[in-house]
């Protein structure tokens, strides 16, 4: 019992009633689930849930149930005493629980209790820090002095770099059996990484309930979206750094065209302020990340860190794509390709009237690819200033919203987050849409309030989807040097974007 090995994703059941708790277990059973947690802890009556482990497992005899009854003194719920604790633990394996789970703070006080368990259960140790990531080899040397069969090290990440200490712990000490995760958004990438760096399983949530810590996924995320099981220790890494990052498609686009591809890679949301701009580049050494995609609100930041910028990205002041190519970090930018291709399939560039409303990151790279096209440009948006700016750049006329007023033009480019999820009813415009061809770069909703309003007026529309895909089509070739499965790229964001 004490050496089977774990599958490595565990499904953590925390749930209030012993019928709720196998109702779920069951459900997860059923969808082939073989690691549940038991939290024995959440139920009203844990002495109870320890019993109704015989009956499961006697329906379920693949599935290997982890007992867990975390006393409240250390972020559980279970309120008696560490005798108690074990008396229920006991049962729990009596019962035919193939694991159990005992914080480091029980196991120092009653280490002999854990040896009660010896060859009956695999025992687990485990660590949790809520409120940060300490130095790593602090808490394992305190682990390390109780015996166990594994132990799990659980803290909260506070910056990106927390991840690849957490990750690296693993990779350490390799002889013995080690559960790492650091919870949080910002701790996701290790939900997904841990496994490939050495780490025994990954923690999941359940299908229909919540889950037990923040930042855990269900486990149809971490198989079918992540591929945890078929990552191997050479996976390549890659990712988008955002704030926010929760709402992006990116990763069901990038991680189904690898998929398709075959490619032994994987592609990670990274939770990235502008304050840890430095500090990621300190973790995607480390990791090592091999090209990630940029956005919100780091396109024109990102370009001070890197060793090598594009000319039209260099001009554009914004980055979008990042990759590393012998030890150095270069930087482009897709975003024009993602204008030109869609909007010059529906008009001819040269001499056309185009309007750029916005001044970010994503409006500079528009402008100066239509400069270049022979487009004749003008720029309109809130701040006057940075319009003025954005309009010499690219040899455009700057306006302010009320002087287009009796002006029309070939094209509009929309280039900045109005209407975007969740402000959905929002637009720039207030009367009617000043041009012919009407270009959204929003693609959260996929019909934005622009979108619709343009065409009840019987407008040509780009929705923002189209330069989306362009874009990661061109992201994904330049990472992998294949051709991008541009179909299954556009299936999956429509999926993500219906589960929005």
């Amino acid at each position: 019992m004490a050496t089977r090995s774990l599958p490595r994703i565990c499904i953590a059941l925390g749930l209030p009633d012993v019928a709720s708790l196998l109702d779920h277990a069951r459900r997860e059973a059923e969808a082939g689930e073989s690691f549940l947690e038991f939290r024995l802890d959440f139920l009203n009556h844990p002495c109870a849930g320890a019993e109704a482990i015989a009956g499961f497992v006697e329906r379920f005899p693949d599935c290997l149930v982890l007992a867990t009854c975390r006393r409240h003194q250390n972020h559980g719920k279970f309120n008696g005493s560490i005798d108690e604790q074990f008396a229920i633990l006991e049962r729990a394996v009596q019962q035919g629980a193939g694991a159990i789970d005992v914080e480091i703070e029980t196991a120092e006080m009653a280490p002999v209790r854990l040896t009660q368990f010896r060859g009956r259960a695999q025992v687990i140790v485990s660590y949790h820090n809520y409120e940060a990531t300490p130095p790593m080899d602090t808490v394992v040397n305190r682990m390390l002095r109780v015996p166990a069969d594994a132990y799990k090290i659980v803290t909260t990440a506070r910056k990106p770099s927390d991840n690849v200490r957490v990750l690296a712990t693993a990779k350490a000490f390799p002889r013995h059996r080690m559960a790492v995760l650091a919870m949080g958004e910002l701790g996701f990438p290790t939900r997904v990484l841990s496994p490939v760096f050495g780490g025994i399983f990954s923690y999941a949530a359940p299908l229909y309930a919540e889950g037990t810590a923040a930042g855990q996924v269900s486990s149809r995320y971490l198989r079918n979206l992540y591929r945890i099981e078929k990552l191997t220790k050479a996976a390549k890494i890659y990712g988008v750094i955002a704030e926010p990052v929760r709402h992006s498609i990116s990763p069901a686009v990038h991680n189904r065209a690898f998929q398709f591809r075959r490619i032994d890679a994987v592609y990670l949301p990274f939770l990235v302020s502008p304050a840890h701009l430095r500090d990621f580049f300190s973790m995607a050494e480390k990791l090592p990340l091999a090209g990630f995609s940029v956005t919100l609100p780091h396109k024109q930041k990102i370009v001070r860190y890197l060793d090598s910028v594009d000319p039209l990205a260099r001009r554009i002041g914004a980055v979008n794509t990042v990759w590393r190519k012998s030890g150095k970090w270069r930087g482009c930018n897709t975003d024009a390709a993602g204008v030109i291709q869609p909007l010059s399939r529906l008009l001819r560039l040269p001499n056309s009237s185009v309007l750029i409303v916005g001044n970010g990151g994503a409006a500079r790279g528009a402008a100066c690819a239509l400069a270049d096209a022979g487009a004749k440009l003008a720029v309109v948006g809130r701040n006057a200033d940075r319009v003025r700016a954005l309009a010499k750049i690219c040899n455009g006329e700057p306006l302010l919203r009320d002087q287009l007023h009796g002006r029309h033009f070939d094209a509009i480019i929309h280039a900045t987050p109005i209407g975007m999820f969740p402000n959905v009813n929002e637009c720039f415009f207030n009367g009617s849409i000043p041009g012919e061809i009407v270009f959204d770069m929003v693609y959260n909703p996929l019909e934005t309030e622009l979108i619709k309003r343009a065409r009840a007026e019987n407008k040509h529309v780009v929705p923002g989807l189209d330069m989306f895909i362009e874009q990661a089509v061109r992201q994904f070739e330049i990472w992998t040097g294949e051709s991008a499965p541009r179909q299954a790229m556009f299936k999956a964001a429509c999926e993500a974007l219906e589960h929005k």
